[in-house]
């Protein structure tokens, strides 16, 4: 949780997104984690509406003839409501679909007067249009049987990016340092005293932010094959033809090692660096890194391109070993082709069978969090982006970590 002194006095935070996506979820984590009060449209509004005969509304509310100027009363009473909090609290999280103050005209500028003086900042959560009709369909709400189709809302105002695909938790430690409230940095960790002659990097949830690309794919694959998606959050980080090996019998390895890499290229469009990655990356001289990873080379250069990254003259993937992370063999081996002994090794990564590879090749860890849970992160050094740290160039010619 963050500390309280990281959190600024007015703050005002709002979460958007299309039924189904989860914002009242992130919402009132985000409250918790913030230590804001939760002003939620359904909360103040919807009883009073569920409680009125249909008669009186001609109809449901959502499909009223009336429904246009039932909206207005409702976000103008969670405008009136979300400004009470504000300007008690200091603090306030607001969630509703925001549909038409997405799109920046009059209804978004209302709200903006409503949280004065604190600038709202705009989470926005959506994803796969079958993954929220499967949600909406499976918690049973009375309004979701009324619920007309809408147009999925295009942002036309500034906005945090969520993927609905993301665990709760996962999205929270993206949203936060897009807040500015960030992971403190263990200015005393001895791994800022060590020197090094190479950076090894993972590419998932490391260097590119792929985290939600994997988990839709292997989603996809899981409902194509009939299986479960437990074993892919169990055994993050590890090769597809583990993961493939936990699932199904052997008569069907090569069929569905050929489904999810299909489905993971297919998905491997607008990916974004992990924050800080571009630079940190850049900052380590092309002949002193490599990045080592559990994909193939058709997933990894895909996700390379997606997210504007040059392919380095190292690239392990697990098409070049008998065995993937957690084994070392990975390290190792990117190690030797960078003439570097693994001792002398950083390596990044931000995942539990990452970690348990480079520790066994003999490496020191530095740990991004995001993708796992902070407690399974057994680095040298935990940080929530790599624009916490830099990389200096000694006199010496050896790499050094330093704190940004």
């Amino acid at each position: 949780m963050p500390s309280p002194c990281q959190i600024p006095r007015s703050l005002a935070v709002v979460v958007a997104g299309p039924a189904g996506s989860g914002k009242s979820t992130l919402g009132r984590r985000l409250a918790e984690e913030l230590g804001a009060p939760l002003v939620d449209l359904d909360s103040v509004t919807t009883p009073l509406l569920d409680a009125l005969p249909p008669a009186a509304l001609d109809g449901h509310w959502l499909t009223s003839p009336h429904a246009a100027a039932i909206r207005a009363g409702r976000y103008a009473a969670l405008r009136a409501t979300a400004a009470d909090a504000l300007s008690t609290a200091g603090r306030v999280v607001v969630v509703a679909p925001f549909t038409s103050e997405l799109t920046g005209g009059g209804e978004w500028h209302a709200l903006v007067a409503a949280l004065s003086p604190a600038a709202p900042h705009v989470v926005h959560v959506d994803g796969d249009p079958a993954v929220l009709a499967s949600r909406r369909a499976s918690r049973g709400a009375t309004r979701d049987a009324h619920r007309p189709e809408t147009p999925p809302a295009t942002p036309a105002i500034p906005v945090i990016a969520v993927d609905a695909e993301l665990s709760t938790s996962q999205q929270l430690s993206r949203v936060l340092p897009a807040l500015g409230i960030r992971r403190p940095v263990d200015a005393d960790a001895a791994v800022f005293a060590r020197e090094f002659d190479a950076v090894l990097f993972d590419l998932d949830g490391t260097l590119v932010d792929s985290t939600a690309s994997v988990v839709r794919s292997w989603r996809r694959f899981a409902d194509h094959f009939g299986v479960s998606m437990q074993a892919l959050h169990a055994n993050h980080g590890q090769p597809a033809r583990t993961l493939i090996g936990l699932l199904l019998p052997a008569g069907r390895h090569a069929e569905a090692l050929a489904h999810v890499t299909h489905l993971e290229v297919a998905d491997a469009v607008g990916l974004s660096p992990v924050r800080g990655a571009v630079e940190f990356f850049a900052s380590v001289p092309t002949d002193r890194r490599a990045i080592v990873t559990s994909g193939s080379v058709p997933i990894a250069s895909a996700r390379l391109a997606a997210a504007g990254y040059d392919r380095p003259a190292v690239f392990v993937t697990v098409d070049d070993v008998e065995r993937g992370k957690p084994d070392p063999e990975p390290f190792l081996l990117a190690a030797a082709r960078l003439g570097a002994a693994p001792r002398r090794c950083l390596v990044v990564e931000d995942a539990p069978a990452g970690i348990a590879a480079a520790r066994a090749a003999g490496c020191a860890v530095l740990a991004l969090t995001g993708t796992t849970a902070d407690e399974e992160l057994a680095a040298d050094l935990v940080v929530d982006g790599l624009d916490a740290v830099r990389l200096e160039v000694t006199a010496s010619g050896a790499l050094r970590l330093a704190p940004a």
